[in-house]
């Protein structure tokens, strides 16, 4: 048997190289990104809307989409810095508006949380429905060690991981002896205890919440407004800058451990855990792995995000945010970090700026996660098939 791989586009779109396209497509859509932040009304965000389904649908039919994905695997590097640039384009075009740098960091700690939910989801099979509460337990630790410690604030984003990862220890034992809505039933019920722990204890403020001190790198102090050339931004552009470190970090440990043998190690589990420890592999090893390693993504991007808001309640964390997580990682398609990426946006920032959706949002995204999974269940960006060299082509 031989390995399949990524069948190459016989003609290059206009004639230009896969590269090309890719650096193209990467333009197209930073523009396009600091157009749907900068829009005001509704009627401008509708356009846009309409825009981006014209230029899928003409991508597709073109052939455009497909030599992206050729970029996108062979030049991989080059591709990845396009993007990481793009973000930092954008946060200077909106460097001056609050609201739209916060929409932009809040999707960057929400893909965070979610690449987290993928490996647990996407590469392995396990259920979590309790995704915001360990988002939560980031936030919360924060909280407590700015108020009580002297700890440098960029040490708490590890102990908030780190907090959630040794919390995430009290579910190890029933999860990995689960499986589907057993598993998923153990895990909502985590959820729905989280927040009733909060409200009930006095000690982490209860139903009021707690104040979360800011975040301050080398004495700078994020809830500063940065100056540059004499122009004053705002000062989300700092959350933005590191909220981009993160998910840039969290993107490539999770892309690494997929590519690894870790990562086919998860598959394998995920695909037959029978005929996978018939084999002598760990399931419970792997499953622990894939649990912890989650859950410490969703506990930094939480601590971060309390920092950012600087006031954190049980309302924040409910059943309900999880399910948002969730949606991410379905709309996004299962095991494919790209896909997060586009869900992420999607779930963030629309509802904000279709106020007339707003009080919707979880009944749309409800009825959304299922017309996906009944019409196209491998989501918007399905996870293509695994290579483990790059540039590799299938010879003639």
């Amino acid at each position: 048997m031989t390995a399949k791989t990524l069948d190459l586009p016989k003609k290059s779109w206009l004639g230009l190289p896969a590269l090309a396209i890719g650096l193209i497509f990467v333009a197209l859509v930073t523009v396009y990104g600091w157009l749907f932040l900068h829009a005001e009304s509704e009627m401008e965000v509708l356009a846009l809307l309409v825009a981006a389904a014209i230029g899928v649908v003409a991508g597709t039919r073109s052939g455009a989409t497909r030599n992206v994905s050729v970029a996108m695997n062979q030049h991989s590097g080059i591709m990845n810095a396009a993007i990481i640039g793009g973000v930092l384009v954008v946060i200077g075009l909106l460097s001056q508006e609050h609201f739209s740098l916060l929409m932009l960091t809040s999707v960057l700690l929400y893909l965070t949380a979610a690449l987290g939910l993928n490996v647990q989801f996407g590469y392995t099979g396990m259920v979590n429905f309790a995704g915001a509460a360990f988002f939560g337990i980031g936030a919360y630790t924060a909280a407590v060690m700015t108020m009580h410690t002297g700890v440098p604030p960029l040490l708490i984003l590890l102990c908030g991981g780190v907090a959630a990862a040794l919390i995430g220890f009290v579910l190890v034992l029933p999860v990995v002896r689960t499986r589907g809505h057993y598993s998923a039933v153990v895990t909502i019920a985590f959820a729905v205890l989280f927040k009733t722990f909060l409200e009930v204890n006095d000690v982490l403020g209860g139903p009021q919440g707690l104040t979360v001190g800011s975040m301050s790198i080398l004495g700078w102090d994020f809830n500063s407004s940065p100056t540059l050339f004499g122009v004053e931004m705002s000062f989300y552009v700092n959350y933005a800058l590191l909220g981009t470190v993160l998910a840039a970090v969290a993107f490539m440990f999770t892309r690494r451990l997929e590519r690894s043998w870790l990562g086919l190690t998860l598959d394998s589990v995920r695909l037959d855990e029978t005929a996978s420890a018939c084999f002598g592999i760990g399931v419970t090893r792997a499953k622990i792995l894939a649990f912890t390693f989650g859950n410490v993504l969703a506990g930094t991007a939480g601590a971060l995000y309390g920092m950012m808001i600087s006031f954190i309640a049980p309302t924040s964390f409910t059943f309900s945010d999880s399910l948002l997580l969730v949606a991410i990682v379905l709309l996004g398609g299962m095991g494919n970090p790209w896909g997060t990426a586009v869900a992420a946006a999607i779930v963030v920032v629309l509802p904000e700026k279709l106020q007339i959706i707003q009080e919707y949002r979880f009944l749309l995204f409800s009825v959304l996660v299922i017309v996906m999974l009944l019409f196209r269940p491998d989501g918007l960006l399905p996870r293509q098939i695994r290579t483990y060299i790059p540039g590799w082509r299938k010879q003639p």
